[in-house]
């Protein structure tokens, strides 16, 4: 695999469910299950994805338990779509990183003119594949996690219609107001889902640390809120599962994402995500010899990575807002 390894300290808690049954999917794309409402009632088209990044679980768990509960929708059209399979099916619990992508991160792949282009990797291939199924959709929830045990965030772009969308879902309590990474373009902000004058909206969710027990019921319990909202399901489904009282969500705007520029970056701290740094003018890291410095008062440090090499989003620098 060409992501590469990283060290691990974090417990496995999950294991990776086989979805080998979802193999030739029912619409002629691997790996991709649709379903209709048997009505015929019009109704937006709702894709939930997941393993879009092969190590991280939740997503998978949460869609093999939506498929194995035989979820309908009550109106427009469903498709839960396992992405990046060929990186999930080399999931190793021994080495839980490696299996983050093949060739390429898959999440950096969805720019129109890198699709359309002759460059060819497994994740590309695999994107092309997708898109047909993806410009038919009205609302897009990606499921993720995360390298470090950062609290549970939704990235709903730069623009106020995904904040929107994410209020309509009330959890988890933290949203992040972000562009996305200089690396290429998340399948969150493809074509018409970033377009302010389009109805297309899309989330992506961050549920916790990779392999923690809480992050697969979080998906699970955020991707139901989602068709709830969209009257795709009734209550019943929700009865299903054990809910606390949401806490107002809080959000975040992000205004700077600092790139790795060399081979010999470091944080100052082992920093998990979600540090809120005091004082304007604080030392987080290093890029060689240039200083990464907190840029005003109370800063957020939004994801940091664990994976510092160059070209990789080191950390996401927000503020809170109203």
């Amino acid at each position: 695999m060409a992501s590469p390894s990283i060290p691990n300290h974090y417990p496995i808690e999950l294991t990776a469910p086989d979805i080998s049954a979802y193999a030739k999917g029912n619409t002629g794309t691997p790996y991709v299950m649709s379903f209709n409402a048997d009505n015929n009632k019009s109704g937006p088209h709702i894709m939930i994805s997941a393993v879009v990044h092969g190590n991280e679980l939740c997503g998978a768990i949460a869609l093999d338990w939506m498929l194995k509960n035989n979820f309908r929708p009550l109106k427009g059209k469903l498709s839960l779509v396992f992405a990046n399979v060929a990186a999930f099916l080399e999931f190793n619990p021994d080495d839980p990183y490696a299996s983050r992508y093949v060739d390429q991160d898959f999440n950096r792949v969805w720019a129109t003119e890198l699709l359309d282009s002759d460059k060819s990797s497994v994740e590309l291939e695999r994107a092309r594949e997708l898109r047909p199924l993806l410009d038919t959709v009205d609302l897009l929830f990606d499921i993720h996690s995360m390298q470090s045990a950062s609290p549970a965030m939704l990235l709903s772009g730069s623009l106020p219609k995904g904040r929107d969308f994410a209020k309509i879902i009330e959890i988890p309590e933290l949203v992040v107001a972000d562009k996305g990474h200089a690396e290429g373009i998340r399948m969150r902000d493809y074509n018409d889902f970033a377009n302010s004058a389009s109805n297309k909206q899309s989330l992506l969710i961050e549920c916790g640390q990779h392999w923690e027990a809480a992050s697969s019921e979080l998906a699970i319990q955020t991707s139901l809120k989602l068709l709830l909202s969209q009257g795709v399901i009734d209550h019943s489904f929700m009865e299903k599962l054990k809910q606390d009282t949401p806490k107002p969500q809080k959000f975040i705007e992000v205004t700077e994402a600092i790139t790795i520029q060399t081979d010999k970056f470091s944080f100052t701290e082992t920093f998990e995500g979600g540090e809120c740094i005091a004082k304007k003018g604080t030392i987080i890291g290093h890029d060689d010899e240039t200083p990464i410095i907190t840029p005003y008062d109370n800063c957020v440090l939004i994801m940091p990575t664990r994976r510092t090499y160059k070209g990789q989003t080191a950390v996401r620098l927000g503020k809170y807002i109203v």
